[in-house]
């Protein structure tokens, strides 16, 4: 892939410098404001970047296995205005993530599924947005190990990381609408495609009311990905403090 392929956006460099700001501001031990504004700032735009990061994933991929048509579509500039919906994208993620604490990147890029070469790069497409999520949840776990920042920043990182983790897991399950049912679909029969494409829209929100609604199944889901979270080196302490301090209302 030529390299003038990729050209980041002035919006996704705004992210990451809105990114960056946040975890400055964690590192004032002082201030709580300071740290809970911060930890704020860098969970949101971090979740900014990530969708980004997703969404390029799974447009790099599809660029490399034929679909060029991406390129022209803005998809591998990495601006999240070419991949969001305002309710899909900002509106129900910020919701489950606030209140449920699920994390949902919810943009999308449109892939012309005929012009892959063939069933593996389907699949390679569709796994590449939560294999994203899972690159960043082990490089932000890993930067708490190496580094041992203060208190503040390494429980902002240790969230966002666990917040990668389980956006990971969630992607991959086999559900309509989701990228684990996307990397297994070219392989299925006309028919179950079929009911995929039609369950497609509503799907992802019965699963979403069965994980909040249902403390069992629930908790099933969330200890899977403590488990993946913990197995990569993540800290569950640091996280729930992080947690704690981005929902300072509750």
């Amino acid at each position: 892939m030529k390299r003038s392929a990729v050209r980041p956006s002035p919006l996704f460099l705004s992210l990451l410098a809105v990114t960056v700001a946040g975890a400055v501001l964690t590192l004032f031990d002082g201030s709580s404001a300071a740290v809970t504004a911060g930890t704020v700032l860098f969970v949101l735009g971090g979740w900014a970047v990530s969708l980004c990061l997703h969404e390029f994933g799974h447009a790099v991929v599809a660029y490399r296995g034929g679909d060029y048509a991406v390129k022209a579509k803005g998809y591998l500039t990495l601006d999240i205005r070419r991949y969001t919906d305002p309710v899909f994208s900002i509106v129900l993620p910020l919701v489950l993530l606030a209140f449920g604490g699920i994390p949902l990147p919810g943009g999308a890029v449109w892939i012309n599924h005929h012009a892959l070469r063939d069933k593996r790069v389907e699949s390679m497409v569709s796994l590449a947005g939560p294999l994203s999520n899972l690159v960043l949840g082990v490089l932000l776990a890993l930067s708490v190990i190496l580094f041992t920042p203060p208190f503040g920043l390494a429980a902002a990182l240790s969230y966002l990381a666990l917040l990668q983790i389980l956006a990971f897991v969630l992607n991959i399950l086999p559900i309509p609408g989701l990228d684990g049912w996307g990397a297994i679909e070219p392989y299925m029969s006309y028919s179950a495609r079929q009911f995929g494409a039609k369950a497609r829209m509503w799907a992802p929100f019965v699963l979403f009311a069965v994980l909040i609604g249902f403390p069992t199944i629930g908790a099933l889901f969330f200890n899977a990905a403590y488990s993946v979270f913990e197995l990569i080196g993540g800290n569950p302490a640091d996280a729930g403090a992080g947690a704690r301090t981005f929902r300072f209302w509750q």
